[in-house]
């Protein structure tokens, strides 16, 4: 039973009647004095629970966020009702920074937001040591984790901050920790370590019964955009998440040209245009936004209907806390993921990016070290000298910078007439041994997470299951909520059960239901996965599939492959079957294409599950057939006239010889020409490097990028066959070739 007076004061500071699921706890033990590590959802409510114990209590709350737009419109909303707060972030200018700094120097705030690189200020720390701070919030705490989705190296400062200022009581705050996450943050803000006591850990309200979620398998944007067409009119307050700013803008044209009044948001945008978009979603003038994962932080519209993914996030967490974002007024919303094979791609792009290998890590601060006189690098001589040039490449060097940078190996110099430089810094000995190996575990976590998500995507079973087991809900775990396309589809197919909620049958737009395998198609599956592990993603599909088919190909027999005991576990099915397979599994998420050059299959840590049948997938539904239309009677033959005289002298003449039919499959002209030239070019240059002609791309891939067209590298990366590696090779080239045919 809540506290009279507890919730009297919450009504008389914030005109809420009770509190929300979680929010309880948190406040009690931050009320008793307790160190306490919230996990609660977007839109669970995690502010007020360092807000309102500001305001009973004496002192000042410091609120560390990364989250500038979140910041301001808290304040925005805390100073609209009399309670006195303000933020210190790198909007300000140094006049008003210098005002500030005075004004909490003197006591005025109760509460006071910062960005966490303004530790790094030894005037704003000094400020700190004059007051009394009775709670240290730290807002969006998985940032403080390296393996959280979102790290931010200046959370790092935090630890020293805390035994500077006396280790004031903290309360840790965050949407999107996993436990392994929760322990990683505990360890890095000192839960347990002398003098702090171990942290109370409440854990609550992931569970969203009023989100539905999805996932529609789709081939190319032009299906995507079809799909989201049809979804629009059905949830018209929308956000669409794309992976790239490209993206973004191209989205949000074809919306515009079919009369959606839309806007784009990402972080290539001026600061004012994206402030206005921000103030006209929140205001109702548009309601639809597509925007990358820059957009969403501390957006206050609760009437969002739909948050949709156009591609592929990089983790659970990712997508669940964008998800979140949706039906805040606790009215029904969709959350569907346009899933496509090719969207991965990108994501492990990224991932490259922002895991650089320590061979690179190295190169940077070597090239940097080694510059003559100690003269300062641009980014661009950095690059040059460490890297192959390619776009991941350069990603990467960025991303070893801001990581030699945070270790001391190196200083940044910024010079407000032009680009930054950067030379050697204090730590002659940074990067350590130790430093290299958290890199290493930190991408074999990242690529983790992302598998995971893959898992997540090709499930047959309770999507809101699959996400409160992940992020460890004690109270929800394990609860099927009967909302996300598995299980209404099973609903729909087999009626109500004991799980059913009563709501209808079925989702307007929703993908046709996926079914069990049958046991036979599970003998299949489980040999062509055991095949496929076997041959040790070495090999690309063709052979897998010769392997399973028993072919005794020159090729089969030359690498021993022969003799694996499940050569021929498929021979009752035709290559092009097995094949059929195959593309059903990948798409399953139980293997994958690796590899630019010379692409070759493997199963993934799902696929091995599967296989051994501790995770089942869902195979397309059996359309029924429709019944044969009955045969019209025959009409009656016309007797043969007789033959003419001139009929008996013509009839034993030659007939004209038949036009055979061309072996190729019919394809537009455009399709073809663009196809020979490819053809051309490849021949050319297989020649010039010494390399067989299907090392530069197979045929399947030149006839798929004849038939997209890609007309910029982002169209050229979502053609199935194409990666980073061919694209920084290939791209300018392909593209100035398909732009001279027409």
């Amino acid at each position: 039973m809540e506290d009279p007076t507890l919730t009297a004061a919450l009504g008389r500071l914030f005109g809420h009647r009770s509190f929300r699921e979680g929010q309880r706890e948190v406040i009690d033990a931050v009320l008793a004095g307790r160190d306490c590590l919230a996990v609660m959802p977007t839109g669970g409510g995690k502010s007020l629970c360092y807000q309102l114990p500001a305001l009973l209590r004496p002192g000042v709350t410091i609120v560390v966020s990364p989250l500038i737009a979140l910041m301001q419109d808290q304040v925005a909303a805390l100073v609209a009702r009399g309670i006195p707060a303000t933020f210190l972030n790198s909007t300000l200018s140094g006049y008003e920074m210098s005002e500030r700094l005075g004004a909490v120097a003197s006591g005025r705030y109760r509460l006071v937001y910062v960005a966490p690189e303004r530790f790094r200020s030894q005037a704003f720390q000094a400020v700190l040591d004059g007051l009394e701070i009775s709670l240290f919030a730290v807002d969006e705490a998985h940032c403080v984790s390296l393996w959280g989705h979102d790290f931010r190296p200046d959370y790092l400062r935090l630890r020293e901050a805390l035994a500077r200022l006396g280790e004031p009581q903290v309360l840790a705050l965050t949407a999107t920790a996993t436990p392994e996450v929760r322990k990683d943050i505990a360890a890095q803000l000192g839960f347990g370590a002398p003098p702090r006591a171990t942290a109370e850990v409440v854990v609550r309200g992931f569970g969203r019964p009023g989100l539905t979620l999805a996932v529609t398998r789709t081939r190319g944007r032009e299906q995507k955009l079809a799909r989201l067409l049809a979804l629009l009119p059905e949830h018209p307050v929308a956000i669409v998440y794309c992976a790239t700013r490209k993206s973004v803008e191209w989205v949000a044209a074809e919306l515009r040209n079919r009369g959606l009044r839309c806007l784009p948001y990402h972080a290539g945008l001026p600061d004012e245009r994206r402030r206005e978009t921000q103030e006209r979603f929140t205001s109702g003038w548009t309601d639809v936004v597509v925007a990358t994962n820059a957009f969403g932080m501390g957006i206050d519209r609760a009437d969002v209907r739909a948050i949709v993914h156009w591609e592929v996030p990089g983790s659970l967490e990712a997508y669940y806390q964008e998800a979140g974002r949706a039906g805040r007024d606790g009215q029904p919303a969709r959350c569907e993921l346009l899933f496509s094979w090719a969207d991965v791609r990108t994501q492990e792009f990224f991932l490259l990016g922002s895991n650089p290998p320590k061979a690179l890590v190295l190169e940077v601060a070597k090239a940097i070290r080694g510059a003559p006189a100690g003269r300062p690098l641009g980014l661009g001589e950095i690059i040059a000298q460490a890297s192959d040039g390619s776009s991941a490449g350069a990603m990467a060097v960025e991303t070893a910078l801001g990581l030699l940078l945070r270790l001391g190996a190196i200083e940044r110099l910024q010079d407000p007439q032009g680009p930054d430089a950067w030379r050697a810094g204090p730590d002659p000995e940074a990067p350590r041994a130790e430093d290299l190996a958290r890199l290493d575990a930190k991408a074999q976590r990242d690529d983790a997470r992302l598998r995971r998500l893959l898992a997540y995507a090709g499930s047959p079973g309770c999507r809101h299951a699959t996400i409160l087991g992940y992020f460890g809900d004690p109270q929800s775990q394990g609860i099927c909520l009967d909302r996300c396309d598995n299980c209404l589809g099973r609903r729909a197919r087999l009626g109500p059960g004991p799980h059913a909620s009563g709501a209808g049958l079925g989702i307007p737009g929703s993908p046709p239901p996926g079914r069990e395998p049958t046991e036979a198609e599970w003998v299949q599956i489980q040999k062509t996965l055991s095949v496929v592990a076997r041959m040790g993603g070495r090999f690309g599909r063709h052979r897998v599939a010769q392997v399973l088919s028993g072919s005794k190909d020159q090729a089969v027999t030359r690498a021993g492959l022969d003799a694996l005991p499940t050569h021929g576990a498929l021979s009752g099915l035709t290559i092009a079957k097995i094949r059929a397979l195959l593309d059903l599994l990948e798409e399953a998420g139980c293997v994958e294409t690796v590899g630019e050059d010379y692409p070759v299959l493997r199963i993934t840590p799902f696929g091995a599950d599967v296989m051994q049948r501790r995770e089942s997938i869902q195979l397309p539904s059996r359309a029924p057939k429709a019944p044969k239309a009955p045969k019209a009677p025959k009409a009656p033959k016309a007797p043969k006239a007789p033959k003419t005289p001139r009929d008996q002298a013509t009839s034993g003449a030659p007939r004209a010889p038949r036009e055979k039919p061309s072996s190729k499959p019919s394809a537009p002209d455009g399709i073809v020409a663009r196809f020979d030239a490819l053809r051309a070019w490849r021949l050319e240059e297989a020649r010039s490097r010494g390399l067989p002609a299907f090392r530069i791309l197979p045929d399947r891939t030149l006839m798929e990028i004849a038939r997209a067209r890609p007309r910029q590298r982002d169209d050229l990366i979502a053609v199935k066959g194409i990666g980073p590696a061919t694209l920084t090779k290939y791209a300018d080239t392909i593209l100035a070739l398909l732009a001279r045919i027409k």
